[in-house]
Parts: structure tokens; sequence; C-alpha cells
């Protein structure tokens, strides 16, 4: 790995988490970061030419460094993260890389102010947003602005506790997207689901393209 891309310091323990968990359990899904094998789950998941990602709450740090351990170049990574304790760790973490302290559902306009848009779109988009607990509403705000901020091939990454789908078919249905269960692991506290999203349309353009 690039010797820029690895943080200054290791990620931080589960108690700055814990912290953050027992000020706002709402806004805090988990009561710990997420495993590592939860994040290597997550990394397979992204398109094989993945070169530029966006990642909706990074938290402690766990799939922000993955992404970079997958080979994504810090320039090439832009992560949002709403708690401002998060996101200053985040910050000194990984000074390389984009750390943005906004809300997700505002990322057009934040991934076009940092080079996120048009020609330069990211390849996917990994989340670890609590969506399960999300009214539709903001749901189908925050997918409709990551899928405006990919190519038509663009991946959603998420993962979540349980079995169940995080996000309502109304939602799935009203953006035009396939959803798909990836993997699932008992070693996350608690044990997480990776589903991936896409454009329905990216599987008629792929499947057209075999021809």
């Amino acid at each position: 790995m690039n010797p820029e891309s690895e943080p200054v310091h290791s990620p931080p323990t589960g108690w700055t988490f814990f912290r953050q968990w027992l000020k706002n359990p709402m806004r805090v899904a988990a009561i710990s970061p997420s495993s590592k094998q939860l994040a290597r789950q997550m990394m397979s998941q992204l398109p094989p030419s993945c070169l530029r990602v966006i990642e909706l709450g990074g938290g402690t740090g766990v799939f922000t460094q993955a992404l970079l351990g997958h080979g994504i170049a810090p320039a090439d990574l832009l992560v949002l993260e709403l708690n401002e304790e998060l996101h200053q760790h985040l910050v000194r973490l990984f000074p390389s890389v984009a750390v943005v302290c906004g809300d997700a559902s505002d990322l057009r306009q934040i991934a076009a102010r940092n080079g996120f848009a048009d020609d330069a779109r990211a390849d996917a988009v990994i989340s670890g947003l609590g969506l399960l607990s999300m009214a539709r509403p903001m749901q189908q705000s925050i997918l409709s602005a990551a899928f405006d901020s990919m190519p038509p091939d663009g991946r959603f990454v998420q993962f979540t506790y349980g079995p169940a789908n995080p996000v309502t078919r109304e939602v799935i249905d009203n953006l035009g997207l396939v959803a798909r269960r990836a993997s699932f692991t008992w070693w996350n506290v608690p044990p997480a689901t990776v589903y991936v999203y896409q454009r329905r349309t990216s599987r008629v353009i792929e499947a057209r393209s075999m021809r």
C-alpha cells in the first residue's frame, strides 16, 4: 500500500464509537465499530474496475482503511460523517483523504464541491448509515443523491443489522433499482448483512454488451 494512504494512527478503539452511541443512539446505529470481516465483505462487492468511491457514515474509519487497503487512492475517496467528533477523528486519521462533515442527503452538492461530479463521478458508494431506522423520504433522498453521484452502472453497497433489506420496496421501485443480498457475517456486533443496489437499466446495458 502506498505510504501516504496509511493513517497517522491506527483507528481508535471502540470507546470513541460507544461514547457517540451513548450520546445519540438513534443517529449511531451500533454500539461498536464494524468488524474487519464485514469490511472485507463490503470491499468484495465493489465493481471490478472500481477507482473512485464515496463513503457515507465514515464512523471510526474501519471501511475507510479497508478502501485504502483495497487500492483506492486517497485522492479518489470522499468520506462523509455527520457526527462532529467522529469527523475530527477521521480527519486526523486520514489526512490525505477528503473527509467532510455533512449530511448524506446533501451528497450532490458535497460531491460536486469535492470533484466527484460529471465525468469524475464515483464508481461506487459504500454506506454505513442506519437506513433501516430512517423514514422512507429520507431513504429515498439519500439513495437518489447517491445514484446521481455515480454512472449508470454504479453500485451502492450497504450493510444492515439482521437479515431484512433496510431499504423499503417503495424506495427501490421509485428509483428503479434492484437489490440483492450479498453476504452475512456473525463476526460483527451485532451480526450484519451486506446488500448491493444497482439501477435496473445498468443490468440491461450489461446484458446487451455481452451479446
